[in-house]
């Protein structure tokens, strides 16, 4: 009897002791996820497209593909669609242009000199540009992108007011600090123009662009809080707000952010 006795406090002993290293190594793995989902490098990629220009699907589909499958190990891409509106002449018009963003694409230009305003043009960290619907540029452009040395960005929402701090400025020259409102689940039926017939669906639509704030090279950090207008035809539930540092002249993004509008909901 009092072997069985011992015999059974052994056992429970050893299964107790199992089950905790169990746990611990769960908690281990945990652990571990949340450090190499903290490691994956921030990746901005823009692409600039038009309802208007037949080529544009192709891109916007692969744009859709990286932002949803997310298929880099050490990266986390975060996408922008600028539309353009010099395609409206074509006889329709893109309800998301804008001129800005036609601007902001002109900007770019004077830094890669490719002699040529077109689209779909795809930007990978305000550093490399190429044609947009091209998978293995992309693929290359961003494998070379996660080297680069990155701000920390932090976005917090209270209500419809959006608090900002950015820390470990990596060494830099005069940026700005920028916040796009993207939307996703975007759809249109196309009815004149060079896609006439089609119904294209569109994700990370730029709905608006705005600085928050002037970073000089001597920062290490920023800190802002923004009031969010957000019209009546955005639908919150599909809304993201991107926040990125840009180098003035280079146009280098050296941080960068997101958080879904739903968090709004969440906090």
């Amino acid at each position: 009897m009092k072997k069985s006795l011992i015999l059974f406090v052994l056992v429970l002993f050893s299964a107790c002791a199992m089950q905790k290293v169990e746990s611990q190594k769960l908690v281990e793995n945990e652990q571990q996820l949340k450090i190499e989902k903290a490691s994956k490098q921030r990746i901005l990629v823009e692409l600039f497209t038009s309802e208007g220009c037949y080529s544009c699907p192709p891109a916007e589909r692969l744009l859709a593909k990286l932002d949803k499958e997310q298929p880099f190990e050490d990266a986390e891409l975060i996408t922008l669609a600028f539309h353009v509106d010099y395609w409206d002449y074509l006889g329709w018009k893109d309800k998301y242009a804008s001129p800005l963003f036609s601007q902001r694409q002109r900007v770019y230009d004077r830094k890669f000199r490719t002699g040529k305003i077109y689209t779909p043009q795809m930007i990978v960290d305000g550093d490399i540009e190429f044609v947009g619907s091209r998978k293995k540029s992309a693929e290359k452009a961003i494998k070379k992108s996660v080297k680069n040395e990155k701000a920390t960005v932090k976005l917090k929402l209270n209500k419809d007011k959006l608090i900002v701090k950015i820390s470990e400025l990596p060494e830099h020259k005069d940026a700005t600090v920028y916040l796009a409102i993207a939307e996703d689940n975007l759809s249109t039926d196309i009815k004149r123009g060079e896609n006439a017939g089609k119904n294209l669906t569109h994700l990370s639509v730029v709905r608006s662009l705005n600085a928050l704030g002037r970073i000089m090279p001597n920062d290490k950090s920023f800190e802002a809080k923004k009031n969010l207008q957000i019209q009546k035809d955005w639908k919150k539930k599909n809304l993201k707000l991107v926040v990125f540092i840009q180098e003035n002249r280079s146009r280098k993004v050296i941080g960068l952010n997101r958080i879904s509008m739903e968090s709004e909901f969440k906090s």
